[in-house]
């Protein structure tokens, strides 16, 4: 009789519960999450292909670009950059790449001649963001070290777009517009004025004393999974409401107009507020099939003042010495141009980092003047002499030494997300 009772749920399209075989529930949250304290990682999308040979990878023969030459090249420390100053619409308010490395050279570690395999944005997108070409279920490095560091942090993961895939393994969290930031840390107020509470402060507590009463007598007490779950889930999104709270003195008054300092400053008040462990920071239209030098002109200044706000807003706040950065494309630009005076899809690129316990004014790995990449060798991170032999660096490569950089690498979550690279290829020192 069992057996066709669930036969005829089963045709009927109800779910039956079982005490038999079920995990133990969850159970309720019984203290607000505590404020994370770092290290933060905000990682920064050029999304649609960066032109390397017009930052970090300089190129002044073979025709390889049309705004500078060979002895134009200019050297900041160890690392080699385009000069782009004269060619930048200073109306924009960007960033050039000659104020840049002055500023920042000292702190940076630039990757060259990094091997995307392919060269479609779809899975170069995902290859360069997880690590992982063949699979759509690997999570993003900030969506991973989120999940690892800070699970329990309200907005942990926040994306503003780009390959933001989390595994299944923490929320991704959306917060498009500063204003939005101050609803959501004050959904108790009124439009998320502070000033404007719906309760006094009195009844507030009254409110949840009252909630967590009546979750704790509920847990007691036998009842189906789904629904101690839920009650749990309800307390808990309590906590995490009132733990957002502590976002708002970190809101600047005043919203600023670039893409990327809004998405910034709403990271980093989330980040200096506990309640956040990385950001997934992106600006598109680098894909300059037609007048790339026009595009990347525009884009690149943008891409690095946004970068530059975040690191001295970090500053202002207390946080820069627990702030990574990751700058990074699913592709290059080829060394030619067709015949829209654009540039068109390549597999060889770079990547830039910075941030405490990485050292800078470093760069590893190179790409020849047809810009095809140079081998190096795993260990020393030397370039082979023998360009038949060595480490073609992929992706795979970098989040590994990622993963062991964050100290994340033992991580149940990264053991269920694994790279299958031998020893011998493993970036030896690549942080310093």
């Amino acid at each position: 009789m069992r057996r066709d009772f669930l036969k005829l749920c089963g045709l009927a399209g109800l779910g039956v519960a079982s005490p038999i075989g079920f995990p133990t529930p969850a159970r309720a949250a019984t203290r607000e999450p505590e404020a994370y304290d770092g290290p933060y990682y905000a990682v920064f999308n050029a999304a649609g292909g960066w032109d390397t040979t017009y930052l970090m990878d300089p190129k002044g023969v073979n025709e390889t670009n049309r705004l500078y030459k060979q002895g134009d090249i200019l050297t900041e420390g160890n690392i080699n950059f385009a000069p782009n100053a004269a060619h930048i619409d200073k109306a924009k308010k960007g960033m050039s790449n000659e104020s840049f490395f002055k500023r920042y050279a000292s702190d940076l570690l630039v990757l060259n001649g990094l091997d995307y395999s392919v060269n479609n944005h779809s899975p170069c997108s995902r290859y360069m963001a997880t690590g992982k070409l063949d699979s759509l279920a690997y999570p993003t490095f900030a969506a991973l070290v989120a999940a690892c560091r800070g699970p329990e942090c309200p907005l942990a993961f926040l994306t503003f777009g780009n390959y933001s895939a989390t595994g299944n393994i923490v929320p991704m969290a959306r917060v498009p517009y500063l204003p939005t930031l101050g609803q959501i840390a004050n959904a108790d107020c009124v439009g998320g004025n502070v000033s404007s509470p719906y309760h006094e402060n009195f009844v507030s507590d009254r409110i949840e004393a009252a909630l967590k009463g009546q979750t704790d007598a509920r847990i007691t007490q036998a009842r189906l999974p789904r629904v101690e779950r839920s009650q749990s889930m309800l307390y808990s999104a309590q906590l995490s409401a009132k733990a957002l709270q502590r976002v708002t003195p970190f809101i600047p008054k005043d919203t600023p107009k670039e893409r990327l300092a809004q998405q910034a400053e709403i990271a980093l008040a989330s980040f200096k507020a506990g309640v956040c462990v990385s950001a997934n920071l992106s600006i598109g239209q680098f894909d300059s099939h037609a007048n790339n030098d026009r595009d990347q002109m525009n884009l690149i200044p943008e891409l690095l003042a946004g970068v530059d706000h975040t690191l001295r807003r970090a500053e202002e706040l207390g946080i820069r010495d627990k702030l990574v950065i990751v700058m990074q494309s699913e592709m290059a630009r080829t060394p030619n141009y067709n015949k829209g005076n654009g540039k068109d899809h390549w597999s060889i690129g770079s990547t830039m980092f910075l941030g405490p316990g990485i050292g800078g004014n470093r760069v590893v790995g190179k790409t020849d003047d047809g810009q095809f990449l140079i081998p190096i060798d795993a260990k020393t991170l030397a370039l082979e002499e023998d360009t038949e032999k060595g480490l073609r660096v992929r992706p795979e490569h970098i989040h590994q030494a990622l993963r062991e950089f964050a100290g994340i690498t033992g991580h149940p979550f990264s053991e269920k997300f694994p790279f299958v690279i031998p020893e011998a290829e493993r970036l030896a020192g690549l942080f310093g």
